[in-house]
């Protein structure tokens, strides 16, 4: 067994390196090996499958950009994640409204935790109620819950404030727990 992961990653790193010197058939495996696991990320911060697409080819043409910047240390797929969801905070940012501001009080509110709510709903009527939510919403609470993201990184990415990130998770968490509530009854 260990065999056959020390070949898949020698494979990896093989195929790494032939994209890193612009081998277009390399390119092609390694686009059609991850580009599943990429849109997935992506879909999560966004239901239009046109604005995901472009979402995704932004982010395979920085990730072949930049494999000359992967040390092989950590999980590729790591890398490549944290390149997607870049390339998505850069493209809400570009597309959001001017001068979002919020200026509402920003304490995280508590999360009640009804053990038949999102337990009896399956992942694709979850991920329909997230895309409901506004676009800042939705991408600041998939970079906090799914993607691990703190608020100051989050605001970092989002060219917000902390404070605006809390506001924009507590109420994603509001009405998040609003639809779920609706939709069980």
């Amino acid at each position: 067994m260990a065999l056959g992961a020390a070949a898949n990653a020698a494979g990896l790193q093989g195929l790494i390196l032939a994209c890193s010197r612009s081998d277009r058939v390399a390119q092609r495996k390694l686009y059609d090996a991850y580009a599943s696991f990429i849109y997935g990320i992506i879909r999560r911060f966004t239901s239009d499958d046109t604005i995901a697409q472009d979402i995704q080819s932004e982010a395979f043409f920085r990730i072949f950009k930049r494999l000359d910047q992967y040390r092989f240390e950590g999980a590729f797929e790591g890398w490549m994640r944290r390149i997607a969801v870049h390339a998505v905070a850069d493209y809400f940012r570009k597309h959001r409204p001017d001068n979002i501001s919020i200026s509402e009080a920003t304490e995280d509110i508590a999360v009640y935790h009804d053990t038949n709510g999102p337990a009896q709903l399956g992942y694709k009527e979850l991920l329909n109620i997230i895309h409901k939510l506004p676009t800042m919403h939705r991408a600041v609470f998939n970079l906090f819950v799914f993607e691990q993201y703190a608020h100051k990184e989050i605001a970092a990415l989002m060219g917000i404030s902390e404070a605006n990130s809390r506001w924009h998770l507590n109420d994603a968490r509001r009405r998040l727990k609003e639809q779920i509530i609706a939709t069980n009854h």
